[in-house]
């Protein structure tokens, strides 16, 4: 009809280590850097697949693809996110049994959380935990950690059901793999 239009956009599939100070926004008024400004201009087309509060470092996926995002992203999949947070005081067997059974929110009964103890020191009011999750509430991780007397100091998403961060250094991206592409979409049940 005369009209230009755009060529249907090339599925693109990636991952970022998200620094901490990052807001998963285009713009937010309130931070000057947002996860957009560590990638090349050519993504900017390319949208979260979940989000990480401004303070939590680690794995984000995005994408162009809004099936898929949707598929991994939608609160029914229960497609598990595994974090390690740092936390200030030291867990007793109680505070990982009542992670295990779920916690009592403002918004609700989580659903239960795999939580292990990566390593403690005492001295320091410090320890490590392993949270596994398969919701994704509002800084849900630091809310059920504090709701057990365990501000959280330091968080970050290590995976997403079968993908890893793995080595990639913290503000860089790539690529997904196509088998981890599909591993992800076999993982939400897609």
């Amino acid at each position: 009809d005369g009209r230009a239009i755009a060529p249907p956009s090339t599925p693109m599939y990636i991952m970022l280590n998200k620094p901490a100070g990052y807001a998963c926004t285009r713009r937010d008024p309130h931070l000057p850097s947002t996860v957009y400004h560590l990638l090349p201009r050519g993504m900017n087309r390319l949208f979260t697949v979940g989000r990480l509060d401004v303070d939590t470092e680690g794995l984000l996926l995005l994408t162009n693809d809004g099936t898929w995002a949707n598929d991994i992203a939608h609160p029914r999949k229960h497609v598990s996110k595994t974090y390690l947070a740092e936390v200030s005081g030291v867990p007793v067997p109680a505070d990982l049994d009542q992670l295990r059974r779920g916690i009592e929110l403002e918004d609700g009964l989580t659903l239960p959380a795999r939580a292990r103890l990566v390593w403690q020191r005492p001295s320091q009011e410090r320890a490590r935990l392993q949270i596994v999750i398969t919701e994704g509430r509002k800084r849900q991780v630091r809310r059920m950690l504090a709701a057990v007397g365990l501000p959280v100091v330091w968080l970050q998403r290590t995976s997403i059901g079968p993908v890893e961060l793995g080595a990639l250094p913290l503000g860089r991206w790539r690529e997904l793999s196509p088998d981890e592409i599909e591993a992800l979409r076999r993982e939400a049940g897609a």
